[in-house]
């Protein structure tokens, strides 16, 4: 008995691992050997590449395409029309499968609309990618990067909220209150 809801117009291959209580929309493919973890959201018109991993709690909004070589971690939102590359230098008549870049984006990340992730790049978990970003290097953890080519620009919290940091390098999420420190250049949580 199947535990996810797919569109009847969504195609799924073989192979596919596919978690309880996720979505699969109008018009998407979900290629051979995917796992894509419980409660995913697929919109309309998405490409899952054969292999691809997603986390549990994944959100895919419409015209998403994810290749071969992608893995989302979990609660990773990933915008409308963004893209992942998948080759460095793609030439129609020559086949390049066996040099797929990897590209990981960590747990809480979020891809805006539009933007695109050059393959063989890491995004941190809670970074925040902003919309028609072109990512061209790896992003730590809890970034902010816009751009093209991305820049850092300040760092984001897990709720979504740009950080500020006092002169001892502490910030407070206005949300929720989650405090964190700056340090060596990287951000961590620290309540």
């Amino acid at each position: 008995m199947e535990t996810f809801f797919a569109h009847e117009t969504a195609v799924i291959d073989e192979g596919c691992e596919i978690g309880a209580g996720t979505k699969i929309w109008h018009f998407s493919h979900i290629m051979p050997n995917c796992k894509i973890g419980q409660r995913c959201n697929l919109g309309q018109n998405v490409v899952v590449s054969p292999d691809v991993v997603l986390g549990n709690n994944v959100k895919v909004q419409n015209n998403v395409s994810i290749y071969t070589g992608v893995i989302c971690e979990d609660d990773v939102f990933l915008g409308p029309s963004m893209v992942f590359t998948n080759v460095t230098n793609p030439r129609s008549a020559v086949n390049r499968k066996s040099q797929y870049a990897k590209t990981h984006v960590g747990r809480g990340a979020t891809i805006g609309a539009n933007a695109t992730i050059v393959c063989g790049h890491d995004i941190g978990k809670y970074a925040f990618i902003g919309a028609g970003a072109v990512v061209t290097k790896n992003v730590p953890d809890y970034a902010l990067v816009v751009g093209n080519p991305s820049k850092q620009i300040g760092w984001m919290s897990e709720y979504g909220h740009r950080l500020e940091f006092d002169e001892q390098g502490f910030a407070v999420c206005p949300e929720n209150g989650d405090k964190y420190l700056f340090k060596d250049n990287n951000v961590m949580k620290i309540a």
